[in-house]
């Protein structure tokens, strides 16, 4: 039943198409009255067909206005650079694919809701992932004043009970469950499927979007000017261009497969497998680059600094002014890291084989390491020994026992 109080105002819909904010664009219509405006925001994961058919899906649930926002350049340059820059892989293992993704899609979305005056905001997440968090968090922090609205996660549908009442309003999309979740974009692709809600199985080969297609091992040299890669194999281009371009080049490898075991933010452990070709192989290139051309307490800060704004962004916390103190940090640690760095790709691995850089650390004249020194005597060498192992000498003296 509609309600007057809530009839014709607008309201901005997070839509993707997909089941959850289906039931959403009707409901919200139809049951509440809202004027529905569904919006798509495209961070790399959308083809021009896809978005066409999910504005006509839009349109027929009920929705009285779609717009797909374009935010891949916007994403790198808000997100994805810094993931650069500071190396962030969660748990050593993950390169932030799906979470930076919501983070700049929320933003968006807040953003088109004030600019068309909209009176709530609502986004098809339930109240057992991490999404529920990150849109919450930028919508609460962004737009204050408009409220939010989520149908799925309130009444806490079941996916059954969804299409039961899709069905009894004329709608009978085909939503048959896939056996694998695929979530696409520029920084990675996540699957989820039977085998990662448990802990002792892996996803097998059919559950990754990009089959092994080449086998023969291919050099590739990477260029970073200022930590962002500018060029693959001399040819230079856009960052978000070079990225996607080694993604088509990698995945042919089928690189970049691996399973994230985590923390999530509402604080229990969960599982998710993902396909990052590009991302993996830019993160390790430009940490191997900078190990060349930053010093060793370089390298040691923005490694702190690096793990602690993925975690932050990850929980949703990128509207915290210490992000951008981070991202001031991280940006000007770039100065110096230019260079190329030469890799092989190999069928489901990649191989680092070295880097050229005017700011290679290594080439200095002072000497080659474990061989020959030219800046200092024995003597010397002795002497900076001796005063080094002052600290131990004393504290051995005084603590006599080592249990």
């Amino acid at each position: 039943m509609k309600t007057e109080n809530t009839k014709k105002k607008k309201l901005v819909l997070a839509y993707s198409g997909g089941l959850d904010t289906s039931y959403c664009a009707m409901y919200l219509s139809k049951e509440l009255g809202y004027e529905v405006h569904a919006v798509s925001v495209n961070t790399g994961g959308f083809s021009e067909d896809e978005l066409e058919d999910i504005k006509k899906r839009a349109l027929e649930l009920g929705a009285h206005s779609y717009n797909a926002i374009d935010a891949v350049q916007s994403f790198y340059e808000k997100v994805v650079k810094y993931l650069i820059f500071g190396n962030v892989l969660r748990n050593n293992t993950y390169p932030l694919s799906v979470s930076a993704e919501r983070i700049v899609q929320a933003m968006e979305i807040s953003a088109y809701a004030r600019k068309i005056g909209a009176h709530a905001i609502a986004h098809g997440s339930t109240g057992a992932g991490n999404d529920q968090v990150r849109f919450d968090m930028i919508f609460q922090i962004a737009s204050p004043e408009i409220e939010i609205i989520t149908p799925i996660r309130d009444q806490q549908l079941s996916r059954e009970e969804e299409i039961t009442y899709l069905r009894e309003n004329g709608v009978d999309y085909s939503w048959e469950k896939a056996k694998y979740s695929i979530n696409k974009g520029l920084w990675g692709t996540s699957v989820g499927g039977a085998e990662t809600l448990t802990s002792g199985k892996g996803l097998p080969d059919e559950a990754f979007p990009s089959p092994l297609k080449k086998e023969k091992p291919e050099d590739v040299t990477l260029t970073f000017d200022r930590g962002e890669l500018k060029a693959i194999n001399g040819q230079a281009g856009d960052p978000v261009d070079n990225i996607r371009k080694l993604e088509a080049m990698a995945s042919a490898y089928a690189i970049g497969r691996d399973i994230h075991v985590g923390d999530t933010i509402i604080g229990i452990k969960g599982r998710v497998g993902f396909e990052a070709a590009a991302p993996l192989i830019i993160l390790k290139a430009h940490h191997l680059l900078e190990k060349h051309t930053l010093s060793k307490w370089q390298q040691f800060q923005k490694e702190q600094l690096g793990n602690f704004y993925g975690m932050l962004l990850h929980e949703g916390n990128y509207l915290d002014e210490v992000m951008r103190n981070i991202e001031a940090f991280l940006k000007d640690t770039q100065r110096h890291v230019s260079g190329e760095v030469f890799v092989t790709l190999h069928p489901y691995r990649f191989t680092l084989n070295g880097i050229r850089s005017d700011f290679d650390l290594m080439a200095a004249k002072f000497g080659s390491y474990g061989e020959m020194n030219r800046a200092w005597t024995a003597e010397d060498a002795k002497g900076f020994i001796k005063i080094l192992s002052n600290p131990g000498k004393i504290a051995n003296q005084i603590n006599t026992t080592h249990d």
